[in-house]
């Protein structure tokens, strides 16, 4: 069985992070995914998820992430069944977050910095598999290999002995 849901958008309000009765840290959001289809004429469509994440994403996503930041999740679609106060039944549909990443420039105003790291950003990711961040390496600008010389590059010989 396949359940993996990978969605991109921006966070509708601020995300609170709770606690659970045996200590364990949660946040529940809402995030607004705009479709990729726009009618001729019409403004462009949005449809909204709300999303859980457990332990240290939960702490992650509290600290780094507030209404309006871009934000990408990588989990599970889960339903749960609950009773409202006056007795009715209700399904909930969320998605369980395993990784939530940036996907974009976070400002820091006050440091001038994006994301906590300097402009020519990297990008910090937290997983529940982990249990905390992790520092994944991007280079600020794709290498140039045009700067090279063709005396760089050896002539293969034309022989049918190919070493693969």
């Amino acid at each position: 069985m396949i359940n993996r849901v990978v969605l991109m958008g921006r966070l509708v309000a601020d995300p609170e992070l709770k606690t659970t009765n045996t200590g364990i840290s949660v946040t529940s959001f809402r995030i607004a995914v705009d479709r990729s289809y726009v009618k001729a004429g019409a403004e462009r469509q949005a449809d909204f998820f709300d999303i859980v994440a457990w332990r240290s994403s939960a702490e992650f996503v509290c600290r780094n992430f507030s209404k309006g930041s871009l934000i990408a999740v990588d989990g599970q679609l889960q339903s749960r069944q609950y009773q409202t106060k006056d007795g009715q039944n209700r399904t909930a549909i969320e998605v369980v977050a395993d990784n939530v990443s940036f996907t974009g420039e976070r400002r820091d105003p006050s440091a001038g910095t994006y994301g906590g790291y300097s402009q020519a950003s990297n990008t910090r990711v937290a997983s529940s598999y982990g249990g905390s961040q992790m520092p994944v390496e991007h280079p600020a600008q794709p290498a140039a290999y045009s700067a090279g010389s063709p005396d760089d590059f050896q002539v293969m010989p034309l022989d049918d002995d190919l070493p693969f």
